[in-house]
């Protein structure tokens, strides 16, 4: 593991470039192997940059995301045949985050579906998008077209003062202030088109910003250019995400999980919860009605060591879970970790321990996020 950004390490061999790569270095990012990318984990140190996101705004390069575009006839049953998601409800220029699942009901990964005029949108994770690509051209019609954006970058604006800096450099039809959260309109920045979605992963107020990669240089120069911005790596965007509880595929979710016991019910709407049709439903229906056998929790831990992903829960004797995500806080100044408990140690204010490194760390199951949100739903 790469400490405190659930990453795991790769083989360097083979990797693709980003194409901020040479930006990238150029502002002194130190690479890394990640989802079959080098990309840098900081420029200025995880903890500086981790704050200057809370106070300020960052700017993270998410290129190595998946960004698909589906369309053709009957798209909506066609997509409710493979993914929870209720798309009557889903109206022009709102995105809604929905699930891939497998068979069983195990979680194949998370994204976004976003409405457009005659496609739906999605983002994938990067660590799956090509094995996401495959289920979805097996699983969908022939008639339905998948169009892979290989040619587009994504960054993301996150941080208090995201809307200030990125005001400065949109044109549209409509204001940037109209964005609320999960809204996304079509702008143009230094005369590029753009897509523009107010969303992010760190638990702030702040944008995606979907864009052609050969304008990707250009217009992350243009917004670090502004006082409040600057570049953000891969360690704060783990540490964010963290306090935001935000589960991170591959480490809080997986084919061994499923999205009830995740705390994701919201990502299955209301009706397919009610009609099944999709994969994993039977599954999901029964969860739904009896409960699962565990639970996918926040932990506070005392002290100054961190726990990390693998680490195992016990109460007293009794192991009850093992930790998914882990880190410590720089904003709380204590350590904190998600993890998967048995359901009977799993409601707030129950005391546990973690084992780390032969030792017992007293632990606390609590509310998460562990840090509010702040995302702009409009004065």
């Amino acid at each position: 593991m790469l400490s405190g950004t659930g990453m795991s390490e790769e083989n360097s061999d083979n990797l693709d470039s980003l194409p901020l790569d040479a930006w990238h270095r150029e502002q002194g990012g130190r690479m890394v192997p990640f989802a079959g990318y080098e990309m840098p984990i900081q420029y200025a140190g995880i903890v500086a940059e981790h704050e200057w996101t809370r106070t300020q705004a960052g700017l993270f390069d998410v290129s190595h995301m998946g960004q698909l575009l589906i369309s053709g006839p009957d798209l909506d049953a066609a997509v409710e045949a493979v993914l929870p998601i209720d798309l009557s409800t889903l109206k022009l220029g709102r995105q809604r985050y929905s699930l891939l699942l497998d068979e069983n009901g195990g979680v194949l990964d998370d994204l976004m579906v976003s409405r457009w005029p005659r496609h739906l949108y999605l983002v994938v994770n990067g660590a799956t998008k090509w094995d996401d690509i495959g289920h979805l051209r097996e699983y969908l019609p022939d008639e339905i077209t998948l169009q892979h954006l290989e040619d587009r970058a994504l960054l993301a604006l996150q941080g208090p003062k995201a809307a200030d800096a990125l005001a400065r450099h949109v044109e549209g039809e409509y204001e940037l202030s109209a964005l609320t959260f999960m809204r996304f309109g079509k702008f143009t920045i230094a005369g590029h088109d753009v897509t523009i979605a107010r969303a992010g992963y760190t638990g702030e107020d702040g944008f995606e910003i979907s864009l052609p990669g050969t304008a990707a240089e250009e217009i992350a120069t243009l917004l670090c250019g502004e006082p409040e911005v600057k570049p953000v790596g891969l360690g704060a965007r783990d540490s964010l995400r963290l306090e935001a509880g935000l589960p991170l595929y591959g480490h809080d979710l997986s084919p061994e999980t499923s999205p009830i016991e995740a705390g994701l019910i919201f990502g299955i709407n209301k009706r397919r919860r009610t009609e099944g049709g999709f994969p994993g439903a039977a599954r999901i229906r029964r969860e739904i009605a009896e409960g699962t056998s565990r639970r996918w929790v926040g932990l506070k831990l005392d002290g100054r060591m961190p726990a990390r992903e693998g680490a195992e829960i016990f109460a007293g004797k009794q192991k009850v879970g093992r930790v998914t995500s882990g880190g410590f806080s720089p904003t709380l100044g204590h350590p904190i970790a998600m993890a998967y408990v048995d359901v009977a140690h799993a409601e707030h204010g129950v005391a546990l321990e973690i084992e780390v490194r032969s030792r017992r760390l007293p632990a606390t199951v609590v509310p998460i996020p562990f840090v509010p949100h702040r995302y702009y739903r409009g004065s």
